[in-house]
């Protein structure tokens, strides 16, 4: 009979997330993911099978708690308009306060291994669908409240509103708050 698991799962992907976040998939060493979960790496691939698939459940845990977020944003009260500048404002201003700017894991990914890795690229355009999903939803719900114009197409605002924010959490990498947020400007002003 094995030895019981002495460590939780799902707070050891967290913890592997954060590190492939920091690091990268490639930067990120087996010795560097026994450090920041504190399982030793022999638990880790007995529990996970391979740095990959651990990498693998690190991005479906980051794309839940992001999805999760986003729809708590935009779903507040207020017009679709000062919800959506409110999450863009939250991403941007989360990633200047970090103590190293690493902008957004799927971001991150999808130039790490976009071209070399289809699950990941998976992963990540899962993730994509699903923040568009939720713009479009709300975009939707402000035409109907009357805080959208008419003339609006929430699906492919919801696409631009995107682009815009994979574009902010590359740029915050390098810019700073004021000119980021004079972009989340522009990017809202055509609703």
């Amino acid at each position: 009979m094995g030895r019981p698991k002495n460590f939780e799962p799902d707070v050891a992907v967290a913890r592997a997330m954060e590190a492939f976040w920091t690091n990268g998939y490639a930067g990120t060493s087996p010795a560097d993911l026994a450090e920041a979960t504190g399982v030793g790496k022999g638990s880790l691939y007995h529990a996970f099978g391979s740095k990959r698939e651990l990498f693998g459940k690190a991005l479906d845990h980051y794309g839940r708690a992001g999805s999760e977020l986003t729809e708590a944003y935009l779903n507040e009260p207020g017009t679709a308009k000062e919800r959506i500048r409110a999450y863009l404002v939250l991403l941007v201003d989360t990633d200047l306060s970090g103590p190293v700017r690493r902008g957004c894991l799927a971001a991150n990914t999808a130039l790490e291994l976009g071209g070399k890795d289809p699950e990941a690229a998976e992963a990540v355009r899962r993730m994509t669908d699903r923040t568009i999903e939720l713009f479009a939803e709300r975009l939707h719900r402000g035409r109907r409240e009357g805080d959208v114009a008419p003339e609006v197409d929430p699906e492919a605002q919801a696409r631009f509103l995107m682009n815009t924010v994979v574009g902010l959490r590359v740029m915050a990498q390098s810019y700073d708050g004021p000119m980021l947020h004079r972009i989340i400007d522009t990017a809202l002003a055509a609703l």
